[in-house]
């Protein structure tokens, strides 16, 4: 009979954490892992935050003591998750939520679930400490407001992202959109295109009217267009793949050698469409996105695009929660509640270039 082979006590157990393994995967000594495994004072909040996220991606159980307890739950309301700029912030602000020792509660509206009321009472039962809002019913101009009068009243922190209305009491995060459209404007003109369109969400949206201000300003600018002449180049359609492939159609009938669109979405229908029509991208039909979604730059051609800062927009939104949670605590009124608004950034890839000088008819 064979015998049973008994481990060498001499080796560390294979789920032991190995101090050289951590230290290297957080790019910090071993000397400070053993103290943050150990709980000992000394080592600042980033980098015991690194170390405990390296222990979490090699696969360790966190020590005991390492394990805080919840601060309270914080709701995340978010659209569906088939575009991937929802889950980009979700992530972001989930990690930092759990920075702040809070555990957050993702909540996702999809066509046919629950609505946004819906997901705000199941939050409320929950007892959650505070919501976060992104891309929600705030940003619809035909939504009623009262809905979020009444969370301030039943004394509910909340923080919105992604839209603005002034007659909530709330503090705000957005991107500057009217720039975003200006700076893609701008790009494609330097690349010699003159006829321009934009390809954008439904007009009831303050984003997409946002990007649309931002965009027939931008032509008038470059191009010296009236607003009626500007308005003529904007499609207002759905956030989806098939709604920049439909907006592309009427923009490519009226001429348009580069187009810009509200979402990165978008802008792939926009380059199936042109690639229906036999045309080229760059080539024939420059393309601009929104968002810098992740994997996006390996689309073909990669996307040009307008990247939103998601880090930055959800760790000051997170902030600004944390914030109007320790006033209410403490009874403070909040001395400031505005709009945080946050500046794109230009991301130049291969799906615009120059235009191309129409061919020659031979007589």
């Amino acid at each position: 009979m064979g015998g049973v082979t008994r481990p060498d006590p001499r080796e560390p157990a294979p789920s032991a954490p190995r101090l050289a393994h951590i230290a290297a995967e957080a790019q910090v000594s071993e000397a400070t892992v053993s103290r943050v495994l150990n709980g000992r004072a000394g080592v600042a909040a980033s980098t015991r935050q690194r170390v405990l996220a390296a222990l979490d991606l090699l696969g360790h159980e966190r020590p005991v003591r390492l394990r805080r307890r919840s601060a309270g739950l914080v709701g995340l309301v978010v659209p569906e998750l088939t575009n991937p700029i929802f889950p980009a912030f979700a992530q972001v602000i989930e990690q930092s939520l759990a920075g702040h020792g809070y555990t957050p509660v993702l909540c996702t509206r999809i066509p046919g679930g629950a609505t946004e009321d819906e997901l705000v009472e199941q939050l409320e039962e929950r007892g959650v400490t505070g919501i976060v809002f992104l891309s929600g019913l705030h940003a619809d101009t035909r939504a009623d407001p009262a809905r979020y009068h009444r969370l301030t009243a039943r004394g509910v922190p909340y923080v919105l992202i992604n839209g603005y209305h002034e007659t909530i009491d709330a503090p705000f995060v957005s991107p500057d959109d009217g720039a975003a459209a200006r700076m893609a404007v701008r790009h494609l003109a330097e690349l010699g295109h003159e006829r321009i369109g934009l390809a954008v969400g439904p007009a009831r949206y303050v984003p997409s009217r946002r990007k649309a201000e931002g965009f027939v300003a931008a032509l008038g600018e470059s191009f010296g267009l009236s607003r009626g002449q500007a308005e003529r180049r904007v499609q207002h359609t759905l956030f989806s793949v098939e709604g920049g492939h439909a907006a592309a159609a009427a923009l490519l009938d009226a001429g348009c050698t580069g187009i810009v669109c509200g979402s990165d979405l978008m802008a792939l229908g926009v380059v199936r469409a042109a690639r229906g029509r036999g045309l080229d991208v760059p080539g024939q039909l420059s393309v601009v996105g929104f968002d810098d979604s992740p994997l996006i730059a390996f689309t073909d051609p990669p996307l040009t695009t307008v990247r939103q800062p998601v880090r930055a927009m959800a760790t000051a939104a997170v902030g600004a929660l944390i914030e109007e949670i320790h006033d209410r605590a403490q009874g403070r009124t909040p001395t400031q509640r505005t709009e945080f608004v946050f500046q794109p950034e230009l991301v130049v890839r291969g799906s615009t270039g120059p235009v191309r000088a129409p061919a020659r008819r031979r007589t």
